[in-house]
């Protein structure tokens, strides 16, 4: 009797996720490869940002490092639920204004577009301190090699610190990688159709709260296992040719 009791649960929950109605499966992986390429969009605009805002700080004029703080301490002060209403409001109504301001119309920001640059510059505050300290782990020495060579700033950059610290960088955007991810799931609070959005969607229709959210559960820890893979994989790379952990160079 029990055995048949849980292959009917089994068979009902395999429907429940097939991929056609009134299964639900093609909606949570849409909302799955929605949440892959924000947190992509994000994390290589937090990176970019990053890169900027670490220079900034590291050798930007007094003023552009006053700011860079602000920046820096109020994104990570604000949670970043609050962070995504404002800037997704405030911040989309602010670039109508301002086009409205200039003699053109107001315009209709995409779902994706608002959520990669709404994630990328909370990601982009928290990026900027992972590769200012990984900027600092490089051995002054190359630094100055290179600047006794005449080596121009942007080649400098290009040839020696950002090749030398990414092996410093990689474990902490690793973790933002993660984060962004994650806070991909915040974006169901304005609507879009990322994982979360679409689970909550589907549990609603079917009552089956348990399947869904599980179901969400394993692809987010899918992501996370994967990620992990590949991130290790781009530290050995970064790491190559330096001694091992523990161990010293004879």
């Amino acid at each position: 009797m029990l055995g048949i009791i849980g292959a009917t649960a089994a068979a009902s929950t395999l429907d429940l996720l097939a991929w056609s109605p009134p299964g639900w499966g093609a909606n949570l992986l849409r909302g799955l490869l929605n949440s892959i390429l924000i947190a992509t969009g994000a994390f290589w605009l937090g990176a970019a940002i990053g890169i900027c805002g670490a220079y900034g700080k590291l050798y930007g004029g007094p003023v552009l490092r006053d700011l860079l703080a602000v920046y820096t301490t109020v994104v990570r002060a604000v949670p970043e639920l609050v962070l995504i209403l404002i800037l997704y409001y405030a911040g989309t109504d602010a670039v109508n204004q301002m086009l409205v301001a200039l003699g053109y119309e107001r315009i209709q920001l995409s779902g994706l577009a608002a959520g990669i640059g709404v994630l990328g510059i909370v990601q982009g505050a928290y990026a900027t301190e992972v590769l200012r300290g990984a900027i600092l782990a490089v051995p002054a020495g190359q630094i100055e090699a290179a600047r006794a060579m005449g080596m121009p700033p942007v080649l400098l950059a290009r040839r020696i610190t950002l090749p030398a610290m990414l092996s410093f960088a990689l474990p902490g955007l690793a973790n933002l990688w993660l984060v962004a991810t994650k806070d991909t799931a915040l974006l169901a609070v304005v609507g879009f159709a990322e994982l979360t959005q679409e689970t909550r969607q589907a549990a609603g229709a079917t009552k089956a709260y348990f399947t869904f959210f599980m179901a969400a559960g394993v692809l987010y820890l899918a992501i996370s296992l994967g990620s992990g893979l590949v991130f290790g994989r781009l530290e050995a790379w970064a790491r190559r040719g330096q001694p091992g952990v523990g161990g010293a160079s004879k």
